[in-house]
């Protein structure tokens, strides 16, 4: 049975990396404090996070694979955990003195702010860790500045200003992260092409495949699980590389295939529906004229 390993508290987090807490909320850890990890001898345990993380991996990633290409950033890699995560981490079972830079911050110290009411616009807090963001050393500078100016912040005394501070330069550092994001989409552009390619075949065989009928429409969790990502990072990448949604994509490709059924076919509009994976003809005739402007009848009659 793999051991879980369960931090529920910033203080709990700090202890076990040997900080001392200056802050009930929020902490920025150097993990080479920390003792040795030994994770009692387990060669795979998971760690269950009771707030928002950000751990900075000072690894080489030039030898790291996404898809079938090498990525060739190799300053650190930012990995996104929120409460209630489950990381898993594979280990030789041998004790090793971890590295790196971390940001824990409890919900709480959010509540009522103006990150409060954006956190969940930050999407990549719900990436898997494959689909983390690797950084230049120039993103690594601007990382470490953002991380500073926390410390700074929490080694003063505390006052009315603090939380304030504290939150904009966290918000200002996840707004660095998203932008960071957008220029990994751009980078890594050949593998994105492949995934949409592999994103379309898969809307093919499953029109194709006469599942529609008992399994319905495909959705957009059903796609990032089939093509192996997160369903957050699925659709962000579908919306940098198309402009659409992956909704949207979906209900494009559903539109064009009734398309083609009204034309060469001479089915009811019902019997149309029903094939498409729809349950009520209705539903079906809504979102063709939304996307068509038509309803499937007047479509048919001008066509």
């Amino acid at each position: 049975m793999v051991p879980v390993y369960k931090f529920e508290t910033i203080s709990a987090f700090n202890a076990f990396n040997n900080h001392s807490t200056l802050h009930p909320l929020v902490s920025v850890l150097d993990f080479s404090k920390a003792a040795m990890r030994t994770w009692d001898g387990a060669k795979t345990v998971r760690v269950n996070y009771g707030f928002y993380c950000i751990i900075l991996k000072q690894v080489k990633c030039g030898d790291l694979k996404y898809g079938c290409n090498y990525y060739d950033y190799q300053e650190g890699t930012l990995v996104f955990i929120s409460p209630g995560q489950v990381v898993q981490i594979e280990t030789t079972g041998e004790p090793y003195q971890p590295t790196g830079y971390g940001l824990a911050f409890h919900a709480d110290l959010i509540h009522g702010t103006a990150l409060g009411k954006q956190i969940r616009d930050y999407s990549f807090f719900g990436y898997e860790s494959h689909e983390a963001l690797h950084i230049s050393e120039k993103e690594r500078q601007t990382v470490m500045d953002c991380f500073n100016k926390i410390s700074t912040e929490l080694e003063g005394t505390i006052d009315r200003h603090s939380k304030r501070l504290i939150t904009s330069n966290i918000e200002l550092f996840l707004n660095y992260c998203i932008r960071f994001y957008d220029r990994q989409f751009v980078t890594r552009e050949k593998v994105n092409k492949g995934i949409l390619e592999r994103f379309a075949n898969l809307l093919d065989d499953h029109f194709q495949s006469g599942q529609l009928q008992t399994a319905g429409l495909p959705t957009v969790a059903y796609c990032a699980d089939q093509l192996h990502l997160s369903a957050n990072y699925f659709g962000d990448l579908v919306k940098k590389e198309t402009g659409k949604t992956a909704q949207e994509y979906i209900q494009a490709k559903t539109i064009e295939v009734a398309k083609q059924m009204i034309l060469e076919s001479p089915k009811s509009f019902s019997e149309i529906s029903y094939e498409l994976g729809f349950k009520y003809q209705q539903h079906f005739t809504r979102l063709f004229k939304q996307k068509t402007g038509l309803s499937p009848n007047e479509y048919r009659r001008l066509n």
